[in-house]
């Protein structure tokens, strides 16, 4: 059966995230003065560590570099809602992004974006990729009340879309929340690689390196 829908994760599928961090961390820094007592890639270092990918959220990575450099004058509060406020601007794509996108959409595949996360903070760093016109449905789990791995998240997007989870593919870079929970709803799936976790260890239908190796697969 031909593939309808494609479903996309956000974080570390189309947006690079690692990369865009880097980005905001290097800029925060430059604009806070109190942070200046810290040798600059020492500070970004600490800070990417702290965060781990996204899975702990920025309070804690603030107060934490607060404690460990005894950073003065500058409360942790103010630093999350520089984030909140300012991430959005450092947003980078992964290469061939809308390329794949816009292929996809001239080829009448239906386009989803199904992402963990706080609402309007995943909402505008994906409306920064500009790349939001392409797409038919964009469920976000906060606003939802539903988050992956929970099948009913997929469920429902799929209902959105008015495809059979046979007909459609789920894009993804986290092994559980992406890859085994779409393939226990039906979905096909899709890993995008990335260097934390073993491929050995993904049970994907197909693993790309590359978002343009997606339609190669899809439109085949």
């Amino acid at each position: 059966m031909s593939i309808k829908a494609v479903l996309f994760d956000l974080d570390g599928t189309l947006l690079d995230r690692d990369t865009s961090l880097a980005l905001f961390v290097r800029e925060q820094y430059d604009r806070y003065s109190q942070f200046q007592v810290i040798d600059k890639d020492v500070f970004v270092q600490r800070f990417i560590e702290l965060d781990n990918h996204g899975y702990v959220w920025k309070d804690k990575v603030y107060q934490q570099l607060i404690d460990e450099f005894s950073i003065l004058g500058v409360e942790w509060t103010e630093l999350l809602n520089d984030y909140l406020n300012g991430f959005q601007r450092h947003c980078v794509g992964f290469p061939n992004l809308m390329n794949m996108l816009t292929e996809l959409r001239h080829s009448g595949v239906k386009i989803a974006l199904l992402s963990n996360g706080y609402g309007q903070f995943q909402y505008d760093n994906f409306k920064s990729l500009d790349i939001s016109h392409l797409f038919d449905e964009v469920l976000i789990s906060e606003w939802e009340g539903l988050r992956k791995p929970d099948p009913a998240i997929f469920i429902r997007a799929l209902s959105k879309l008015g495809v059979e989870a046979s007909e459609a593919l789920f894009v993804g870079d986290h092994p559980e929340n992406d890859i085994r929970a779409s393939r226990a709803v039906g979905m096909k799936a899709a890993w995008k690689r990335n260097d934390t976790v073993s491929s050995s260890s993904v049970d994907a239908d197909v693993i790309i390196d590359d978002l343009e190796e997606l339609n190669q697969y899809i439109l085949r």
